[in-house]
C-alpha cells in the first residue's frame, strides 16, 4: 500500500529529490541553474509548494500540452454525458 503524498508549504531537497525520483545532488544543480527556485535558509534549501507546481507546468513543452489539450477535448465529447452523471453523485 502506498504513502499518501502529503502537501506541505515547503520542501527540503531531499524531499522533493524523493517526489522527483531523482537525487539530491540534482535537486541542488538544478537549484544553481535556476531551474528550481529555492530559498536558502542557512546552508540548506527549501522549496515552496508553489515553486514545486510551477516547475511541474514548466517541464510541460507546447507539444505536449497542445496533446493534453486535444485528449481532455476528446474525453468530453466522447464521455461527457457521463462525467455529467458522475459528478451529480
Amino acid at each position: 500500500m502506498e504513502t499518501p503524498i502529503t502537501i506541505k508549504k515547503y520542501y527540503t531537497t531531499q524531499e522533493f529529490a524523493d517526489l522527483l525520483g531523482v537525487s539530491r545532488i540534482t535537486i541542488f544543480n538544478r537549484i544553481k541553474k535556476g531551474q528550481i527556485k529555492a530559498k536558502k535558509i542557512g546552508r540548506n534549501y527549501i522549496i515552496p509548494y508553489e515553486n514545486i507546481e510551477s516547475y511541474f507546468l514548466g517541464e510541460l513543452s507546447d507539444k505536449i500540452k497542445k496533446e493534453i489539450d486535444t485528449a481532455v477535448v476528446r474525453v468530453i465529447n466522447d464521455y461527457g454525458s457521463v462525467l455529467q452523471k458522475l459528478g451529480k453523485e
